[in-house]
């Protein structure tokens, strides 16, 4: 898929290499669903994404110092807030190997260090201070994958998700840090903004 290096829409500070605002997320595999050819998620930046970014960017001392890992890492935008608000050290995991690919390129453009891998988010996640996870509840199967991965990590780290309401979010788990309006292509999304949360899994070891 073709792309372009653009600062993102919520987090200028930040620019990617993204699809034109007028694709879709099944344009760049002939406009269907294959099993065999995944969706280009790393060419968008999602809102969850964005969302978790501005965050971690606003609230440095979250990341600051700190090991991280940010689990299905997509664009690997929210790794990158990380790297640029100070965390110690960062990994992007992504089951994409062109996802994995697309975060080491736009940690490049946007000269930061984030060690970027082919990994399933249950790898290594306890080894974090700080877990992030950018719209990762979109399907049910993938929300209970990544429910139990993260109640994990949440045992010895502070686990932070950002979620536009896809509709699997257990937010019994959860509180809620902070909210916004996040502007995004309407050909993604078929809106121009989606209010988006960002939330901290509850954990008695969990201090932000």
């Amino acid at each position: 898929m073709q792309t372009t290096l653009l600062p993102v829409a919520l987090v200028p500070e930040i620019s990617l290499h993204l699809a034109d605002a007028r694709t879709g997320l099944f344009d760049g595999i002939q406009g269907e669903f294959r099993s065999d050819v995944a969706p280009p998620f790393w060419a968008f930046a999602w809102a969850g994404g964005q969302a978790l970014a501005r965050y971690v960017l606003d609230n440095p001392h979250v990341v600051a110092g700190r090991r991280v890992i940010d689990v299905a890492t997509g664009s690997g935008i929210a790794a990158i807030a990380a790297a640029r608000a100070g965390a110690a050290e960062v990994e992007a995991f992504d089951v994409s190997p062109e996802a994995v690919e697309a975060a080491r390129r736009n940690a490049a453009a946007n000269e930061v260090s984030v060690h970027a891998r082919v990994a399933e988010a249950t790898d290594d996640d306890n080894a974090a201070d700080v877990v992030l996870a950018g719209d990762v509840f979109y399907t049910v199967s993938v929300a209970e994958r990544m429910t139990t991965a993260l109640r994990r990590a949440a045992r010895t780290a502070s686990v932070l998700v950002g979620d536009p309401g896809r509709g699997y979010l257990p937010e019994r788990l959860f509180i809620r840090r902070a909210e916004y309006s996040v502007p995004v292509p309407p050909a993604l999304e078929e809106t121009e903004t989606l209010v988006t949360g960002v939330w901290q899994m509850r954990s008695s070891t969990n201090k932000l």
